[in-house]
């Protein structure tokens, strides 16, 4: 019998994201037909386990056009849509997706979030940001005043002595016997 690798998905306008978790996979095949089906095998592990996979994507996949890359830890796959729009979900069908399909934090964005300029791909001009970790605070005396700060509370000091009823102070104490 065949397991599941984990696999995880983020999707764009235009794009799918399917990272299969699979490390040291051996002879891996992946397939990707313009329909929507993806079927994934390999073998993994130190007793050869046979691992498979068939998703039937929601919507169709322009399969020339999607890139597969194959690393010693996962599979990544970068499925173009056929159509770009924004999926519901990712795979057909009105159940819950496997419990090995899981969503990749990662890469996900929201549909309202993306743009054409990706978070990924924000510019900030050559600024170093790797700087601000050596900046000191500010102080009490920011800018030459002192800074008063109103919940101050005065605090009793311990020589003051103050009786309370069924209480002794610290120097009317008697110290334990053994």
């Amino acid at each position: 019998m065949s397991r599941h690798p984990e696999v995880k998905w983020a999707e764009r306008e235009e794009l799918v994201y399917l990272t299969i978790l699979l490390p040291d996979a051996k002879n891996p095949k992946v397939n990707v037909d313009p329909d929507g089906t993806f079927t994934f095998s390999a073998t993994a592990g130190t007793d050869s386990h046979i691992y498979e996979l068939n998703l039937n994507l929601l919507d169709k996949i322009n399969a020339k056009e999607s890139k597969i890359n194959m690393g010693v830890r996962s599979i990544i796959c970068i499925l173009e849509k056929a159509e770009a729009k924004w999926w519901k979900k990712l795979l057909r069908g009105d159940g819950k997706a496997p419990h090995y399909v899981k969503v990749d934090w990662e890469k996900w964005v929201d549909e309202d979030d993306d743009d054409t300029g990706a978070p990924n791909d924000f510019d900030m001009g050559g600024m170093d940001f790797s700087k601000f970790g050596d900046m000191g605070g500010l102080g009490d005396d920011a800018m030459g005043q002192e800074l008063e700060d109103s919940d101050d509370e005065e605090i009793s000091k311990p020589d003051e002595k103050e009786e309370v009823k069924g209480e002794h102070s610290a120097s009317e104490a008697k110290p334990p016997t053994s």
